[in-house]
């Protein structure tokens, strides 16, 4: 009988799926859950050695004999610290050890309660790979356990071999032993030579099996083209972006509303809608509800395409991690594969039968203004134009409406914070000669109002169209949000701040738009050819912008 231990079983389970069977025990009171599990499980060769300095060195030998990773198993406490030397032997010798040690719960590091130290990191740069998995209560936190685990055992021979360490906290009772087998735990793979046809049989096995395909390409800085126009693979899949994917992919073809697609079809249509196979690949994606979508299909098969490697199991189901460029694989695909895989017509057709959308059009408000710019930009600008775009709603704005696809499309989505956008920007302009525009909210704005106190901003060719509702609008959309005013300013940055002093002081052109007129008339001004930096403060009521954007969604639903 095993542990009761969740994180204990995961561990276990997903050594025995990578066929780590060498497993070193140094005794102990805090281990005694992994201990019980890794000896009761015939799948383990288990080696006793006492002393924990030995035990390390120990295990290197092994590892060094068979050339198979090697697992080693402490308790807690300084025990940990005793390990130390052999780990620094494996790293540089890059011997793959798996050191795994027992610990305490984090609430009672540092309170005196006995054989406890900060064990999380302990081996500092030395080890290729450290994490501390969590004693899991829900869904979120078995998979949070298997992810950290899946990346720990990935990395003791990714590229270069070595020692990872993994840090199990077990809170009493321990010596609960009432489970009779292991969990069966997801395994995550990852693929790093595509380039023999042998490789390919996991790969034509779930393409084949799999006939509702997407490609979803998030956030690229620079323009290429993903997949070739030629390649015969082209109409296998449904291939997916947003503005900030640039011209990864022919935005003519692709889907570029999808966000707003299952914000107004039915549950019926969503789940006919619903993916057996996501390909991800580049950088961030905007749409929240899109991941959200994804994340609620137990069923979905994940790969991710990216020249590191990296696990990002975004929507929990990551199988493959594919160490390339997405280039790189589908013209893999198309020179190893060349019979095109078989699609669901019928799938197919309804995602056709649903997009593009209908031009979106919006009486005055944020949507209206962004519109409105980019009708124009789509009209006259030179082709390479930047546009950059504010975390918030400013981004999420920006995707209702179509773009030229030769525009190049920025925004800060590395970790979305509001900071900076204005500055990246105007750094963005000092080096260009083409017009740059700038759709940012008022707190973004106000808040980097220092990207204009330079000696840069006011000599670029740089367009600010700010969007000013006195507040940060996207957090009175958020649902089930119901506060007070006076609760719901603290949340929302409320404000009474204008631009035209800040923009003038600074040598920029102002320009003011209340309604719909004055902001016609500006906009022809703002995007005008003649050089010149230039801002247009554009005043929303945030509660109006909302309704707005609510109705806007609720007659695309009627029209369905």
């Amino acid at each position: 009988m095993y542990t009761d231990k969740i994180n204990v079983l995961q561990l276990a389970s997903l050594m025995r799926a990578a066929s780590i069977r060498k497993v070193v025990i140094a005794p102990g009171s805090r281990n005694i859950p992994l201990i019980q599990t890794f000896t009761q499980c015939p799948d383990f060769e288990c080696y006793r050695v006492t002393d924990e300095r030995s035990a390390g060195f120990f295990a290197l030998g092994l590892a060094l004999q068979s050339g198979e990773y090697v697992a080693v198993c402490c308790t807690s406490g300084s025990a940990l610290l005793n390990l130390h030397p052999a780990v620094s032997e494996a790293y540089y010798q890059q011997v793959p050890l798996l050191i795994i040690s027992a610990d305490r719960p984090a609430a009672w590091i540092g309170q005196m309660d006995g054989q406890t130290l900060p064990q999380p990191g302990a081996f500092g740069p030395l080890v290729r790979y450290a994490c501390s998995l969590v004693e899991p209560h829900t869904d979120e936190e078995r998979w949070y356990n298997n992810r950290l685990i899946n990346e720990a055992i990935l990395e003791m021979d990714h590229r270069v071999r070595g020692p990872v360490h993994i840090n199990v906290p077990l809170s009493e009772p321990l010596f609960r032993f009432d489970t009779e087998e292991l969990p069966e735990e997801r395994v995550i793979y990852r693929i790093t030579n595509l380039y023999e046809e042998e490789a390919w049989f996991n790969v034509r096995t779930i393409l084949s099996f799999c006939t509702k395909r997407w490609v979803l390409a998030g956030q690229s800085h620079y323009p290429y083209l993903l997949i070739d126009e030629e390649n015969p693979h082209k109409d296998s899949f449904i291939w997916i972006t947003e503005h900030l994917g640039n011209r990864t992919l022919n935005r003519a073809t692709a889907l570029t509303d999808l966000d707003t697609l299952l914000a107004t079809t039915d549950e019926h249509t969503r789940a006919e809608l619903m993916p057996q196979l996501v390909i991800t690949c580049e950088g961030h994606l905007v749409s929240k509800r899109v991941k959200n979508y994804l994340r609620s299909n137990p069923e979905l098969i994940h790969w991710h395409i990216s020249p590191d490697g990296a696990i990002v199991d975004l929507f929990g189901r990551l199988q493959f991690a594919i160490e390339m460029t997405g280039e790189e694989f589908f013209g893999l695909l198309d020179q190893y594969l060349p019979e095109p895989f078989p699609y669901n017509m019928d799938y197919q057709s309804l995602i056709q039968s649903l997009a593009p959308l209908p031009l979106p059009v919006f009486d005055y408000s944020a949507m209206a203004a962004i519109g409105s710019l980019f009708y124009h930009l789509n009209q006259v600008a030179p082709e390479g134009t930047a546009v950059h775009l504010a975390n918030s709603s400013a981004v999420r704005y920006a995707q209702l409406f179509p773009l030229r696809r030769d525009f190049l499309v920025q925004c800060n989505r590395g970790v979305n914070g509001i900071e900076g956008s204005l500055s990246t920007a105007v750094g963005y302009a000092a080096a260009s000669h083409l017009p740059g525009y700038v759709i940012i909210g008022d707190l973004s704005f106000f808040y980097d109002r220092n990207a204009l106190w330079n000696d840069y901003a006011a000599r670029t060719d740089l367009r600010i169209l700010l969007l000013n509702n006195g507040g940060g609008e996207i957090f009175r959309a958020l649902p089930g949000l119901r506060t007070d005013p006076f609760t719901r300013d603290f949340i929302t940055g409320a404000h009474r701040t204008e631009a035209q002093t800040e923009a003038t002081a600074h040598g920029f052109t102002y320009y003011r738009a209340t309604d719909q007129q004055s902001l016609r008339e500006a906009m022809k001004e703002f995007t005008s050819a003649k050089r010149g930096a230039r801002l247009l403060e554009v005043f929303t009521d945030p509660d109006e912008d909302v309704r707005l954007l609510q109705a806007y969604y609720q007659s695309l639903r009627d029209e369905r």
